[in-house]
Formats: C-alpha cells, structure tokens, sequence
C-alpha cells in the first residue's frame, strides 16, 4: 500500500487527544509514517488533493478508528505452557516453581516461534506497541534469545519494546527459580549494556527500545537491582520489574530485606519516573501517594491477577495520585490470552465491580489503553491520533453480530464482546487488513508453535 493514506466514512474517531475527543464520519490522513490531517469535514477540494497526491484510500463506513492499542507488560515465551495442567488452579508462587522447570527447555527456536505467535495475537487483537520482558534464560544456550525477539518482531512490524529481563537469585540462595534458569550479575549487566547499545533507538517514532527488567524481588539480588539502576541511568533507558503482585512477595520481602516492596524499591534506587511496575496490587495509601509523586508507572493486569487470585490492583487511585496507568495481557500461561481489547473489558469491568459501574467509563478504559500504556513507556508520540503522531491506528468493523443493535459505536468495542481488529496501521504500513496478517504466514507459523509447545511441556 502506499506511504499515502486516507481513512474517511468511519463511523466514530477516537482521537484520544487532551479533550477526548470523538469525531463522527470524519477521516484522518497519513503521510510517510505520521497523521498528518484529522477531522470532521472532508470538502471536496481536499478529497480531490488526497486522491491526486496518491493516498490509499480505506473506507471505514461502520467502523471504529482509534490510536493502536499499547500493552504494557507481557512475557511472550509462555504462548507455549498456556493451560498448563499441573498449574491451572495454582497462585503465583506454586505456579512458577510448577513452571520453571519446563521453561528451563527454552530454546532459541522456542523463543522465535513463541514471539512471532504472541505478537500477531496481539496485533489481531488491535496492539500496535508491545512489550515483553524475558527473564529465563536457559544454561547451554546461547545469550542472544532478545536479539531472537527483536527480530521477530521487525518481521511482524509491530512496535515493540523488550525489556532485557533477568534472574540471578536462584533456590540454592534463597530465590524462587532454580539454577539452571539463572546467570551472573555479570553476564545480566553485559547483555544489558549490549542490547541498549546495539538497538535503542530514543528517536522519535522508534520501533524498537529497550528498557532494563530484572525480574523480582524475591528472583534478584539487591545488587543487580542498583547496577541496574545506575546503567539505566547512564544509557537513558526505562526500568521494568514486578512488584506488589502478591501477598506472598510482600511477606518475602519483608523476612529478607526487612521492609516492604515499596521501601525496597526506593532503595535501590528506582522510586522514579524511568520506572514502570507490573501489577501493582498490594499498596496502601501512603505508598500509592510516594508512587504517584515520583511519577512511576504500574501496567495492570486485570485477567492475570483474577487468574492468579493475586488480588485487584488500586488503578483509580494510582491514577489519582499521579501514577501513569496502562493496561498489560502478563504472559499467556497466568492469562492466558494476549487479547489486548478483551483485556481493557476485563479492565474495566472489574473496576466497576471493584468500586461501581460509573468508577471507569469506556472512554477511561480506552484512555488507559492508549496514553496510559504510552505515558509508562516514557513516550509521547503514540498513543492518541494527532497531528504529527506516529500513525499506528487500529480499525474495528461493527459488522460483526457480537455488535449488531449498538447504539454507540465506540461503547461498543468494550461493552460487547471483543473482535479481531479489522485493519492495522503501524507506523503508517497496514500489516492488518481485513482481519487477516499481512506481514507473516500464520498457519505454518502455529503448526510449529504447537509441535514446540508439545515438545516443551512433554
């Protein structure tokens, strides 16, 4: 398709701009990569000026036009352990120590089917940017399983940011995982400053950044969280690590450290606005209001913590507070679904559940989808649809029967049933259209996944 695009007839604009606002049968208009015209009226003059300069045109007649969808926390390779049975009824910590062992077989094959699967599910889904923060990295293999995600990722074309996770604490020092799934702080800080060096890119409309993950409390050692800190500091890159998830993590820290996981966050260094936690669910007040004011972002998690029974994370008031909220799949063995639109349901529903049907609106949820999700990961140009943004926008189809007899088309994409996205635009190139990918071949692509998830879990 052309570098030239004109989307025009949509039955509703979600622009997600400062004053929410929702254009009717308008159109948007992008050139080489960014939104270049957005609004209501298309007067033929323009129209004209559109088709003589070479835009593509989309007609979006019944359909939802709204900024790609960003998920904040996920961890790709576990497309391969969904429904696992020895787990499927655990909370977290028997889950993972149920899990590890399987996850210990990991290979580079593993790792590249696992992320080309898990990222065309999202983009089906409407996601445009992901992340994926990979911690296991399996002894006898080699160190470059990021690179592999990378790669994948350009092949699908999908925004992505990998966060270099990291586990150097294993049961032999007191740490959840066990050995074979575990490497030096030195090894972690090499890659790490490797992949930063090799890859980021902190240019506006990047497709690929990279942030720092190691992976939590109760699987690093103190140190490796502040030399992460400080190399994340040096290079300017985000930091990603789990925290509150449990009450178990919360006891954990508080018998090894002797204080409480926001206590040890400021102490090694990361109570600050580079960093962004994944679920966040066990804060008080007090330490929603230090989270809220040094600016740290929490990626909620809403399927993941009710699969896990791991609790319901405070979203509104860490919002309230000053926290930047997005919305996160988690990994597809705690999910285990990568459905970014079904997740912002879940999202909302459960807040309402939680505390009363007019706590989170729609356009709340799709906010916390859009510029939430971007705000975590310390960017500026995704998220809304606005002149000069990245062109990453998702199309939804009303055809559907899951939306037939609708009243308000954009209420629609959450209170009824969640679709495939119609069309995909990441950074101006469709890679979605008509529900189907573009960029890959899918069908051989889960022939193989399920051959290597077979293998794994055998």
């Amino acid at each position: 398709m052309s570098t030239r695009i004109l989307i025009t007839n949509a039955a509703a604009i979600v622009t997600m701009n400062a004053a929410n606002d929702v254009f009717h049968r308008g159109y948007v208009a992008i050139d080489h990569g960014q939104i270049e015209e957005i609004g209501v009226t298309l007067s033929s003059q323009k129209r004209q000026y559109f088709q003589e300069h070479g835009y593509a045109a989309i007609n979006a007649e019944n359909k939802v036009v709204m900024p790609g969808l960003i998920n904040t926390h996920h961890h790709l390779y576990q497309t391969l352990t969904r429904a696992y049975p020895p787990v499927m009824d655990a909370g977290l910590f028997r889950w993972l120590k149920g899990l590890y062992p399987i996850w210990a077989r990991l290979d580079e094959d593993a790792i590249r089917l696992s992320s080309l699967v898990g990222m065309a599910e999202l983009a089906l889904s409407g996601c445009t940017t992901t992340t994926d923060h990979h911690y296991v990295f399996p002894q006898g293999i080699r160190g470059d399983l990021i690179d592999i995600q990378i790669h994948a990722a350009q092949e699908l074309g999908i925004r992505f940011h990998p966060c270099r996770g990291s586990m150097n604490l294993s049961q032999k020092d007191g740490g959840l995982p066990p050995d074979s799934v575990v490497q030096t702080t030195d090894e972690i800080l090499r890659d790490s400053e490797r992949l930063i060096d090799q890859y980021h890119d902190p240019a506006p409309n990047a497709m690929i950044r990279i942030a720092l993950a190691p992976c939590s409390p109760f699987s690093v050692t103190t140190d490796l969280m502040k030399q992460t800190a400080v190399l994340a500091t040096e290079k300017n890159v985000r930091l990603h690590t789990h925290l509150a998830e449990t009450l178990d993590e919360e006891h954990f820290c508080l018998q090894r450290f002797g204080l409480r996981p926001v206590d040890y966050l400021e102490e090694v260094g990361w109570l600050n606005s580079r960093t962004w936690l994944a679920h966040g669910i066990h804060f008080d007040a007090a330490e929603i209001g230090r989270l809220g004011g040094a600016g740290v972002g929490v990626a909620h998690c809403p399927n993941s913590n009710m699969r896990l029974g791991s609790g319901i994370a405070k979203v509104t008031e860490l919002q309230h507070a000053g926290s930047p909220v997005g919305i996160a799949v988690d990994g597809s063995a705690s999910n285990d679904a990568s459905h970014i639109l079904a997740e912002a349901r879940q999202a909302m529903l459960l807040a309402r559940l939680a505390r009363g049907a007019d706590s989170m609106t729609v356009m709340d949820t799709l906010r916390m989808a859009t510029i939430g999700g971007a705000a975590c990961l310390g960017r500026t140009d995704i998220g809304s649809l606005e002149i000069g943004k990245a062109a990453d926008i998702a199309i939804f189809s009303l055809n559907d029967i899951s939306y037939s007899g609708a009243g308000d088309p954009v209420g629609a994409l959450l209170l009824c049933q969640p679709n495939r996205v119609d069309t995909l635009i990441i950074q101006g190139r469709v890679i979605i259209e008509r529900g189907e990918l573009l960029t890959i071949d899918l069908l051989p692509l889960l022939e193989a996944h399920r051959k290597k998830a077979t293998m794994i879990q055998a």
